[in-house]
């Protein structure tokens, strides 16, 4: 689905990646760990096309973004949450949703303003179907309620409906348990799940080791800007030269 096909990137005389190649299969969660500084939000912002690659080229579907601007790989199929939180607190939960189908919503500024028949359909499919997102990750009993008035956890979980409102084939989570209880966790790994059945394809940097251990059904690890290994959990965990350099001997038992 998503390949980095011999990727670097260099700020100044800075080198972040060298020669990163990683391959994201489709209908799974593929995660992506290593220690701080390391590179990872690097390919998160090269794939959303924050960034451009200073070598390499990135294709998703057989089609190279690397040059397409974020809103077009958007409406291509890649949508992305952020480690800190970006929700717009002001705003309903049902707001922050339908915020994010706004580039599927095909009515003219003429149907907007004279609030035409056409503009009230699309809205009111738009509204039906962010509620149905909501619950996708049981919010949407609060549907109405201002975004502020959400715990930490639940802030996350509404970022996962309005990032799903864009119609993504391919969901990128950067750091999605930052700052988080065990409850929390536990919670959010569910609803992590529940997407990835209903046929999501996920791709995922995080710290704790726990949940990505938990997840993933393949990890790459990123050290100094290369990829030292890739496998399954179990593969990774094993790995002599990912314990030495990010997991350390604790985590790995």
């Amino acid at each position: 689905m998503l390949q980095l096909n011999n990727i670097s990137k260099s700020f100044g005389g800075l080198q972040v990646l060298q020669g990163v190649n990683l391959t994201v299969p489709q209908g799974g969660i593929f995660g992506l760990i290593g220690p701080n500084g390391a590179g990872k939000t690097t390919v998160f912002n090269l794939v959303t096309g924050l960034l451009r690659a200073t070598s390499g080229n990135i294709a998703f579907n057989d089609q190279d973004i690397g040059k397409v601007a974020p809103h077009k790989i958007t409406e291509r199929g890649i949508a992305r949450t952020f480690q800190n939180i970006r929700v717009f607190k002001e705003m309903t939960l049902l707001e922050n949703v339908v915020v994010g189908m706004h580039d599927h919503m095909n009515y003219g500024l003429a149907s907007l303003l004279l609030n035409l028949p056409g503009y009230r359909k699309i809205e009111s499919a738009a509204r039906e179907r962010a509620l149905e997102l909501l619950s996708w990750v049981r919010l949407d009993h609060k549907a109405h309620l201002l975004a502020d008035s959400l715990s930490y956890g639940e802030q996350r979980k509404l970022e996962f409906a309005r990032a799903l409102a864009t119609k993504p084939k391919l969901l990128l989570l950067d750091e999605p348990v930052a700052g988080m209880n065990p409850s929390e966790k536990t919670e959010l790994m569910r609803e992590i799940l529940n997407i990835k059945e209903r046929g999501y394809s996920i791709f995922m940097i995080e710290h704790d080791m726990r949940f990505v251990m938990g997840l993933c059904d393949r990890i790459a690890v990123l050290n100094f800007g290369r990829i030292i290994a890739e496998g399954t959990p179990g593969q990774i965990k094993n790995n002599q030269e990912v314990i030495e350099a990010y997991l350390g001997k604790e985590e790995a038992e």
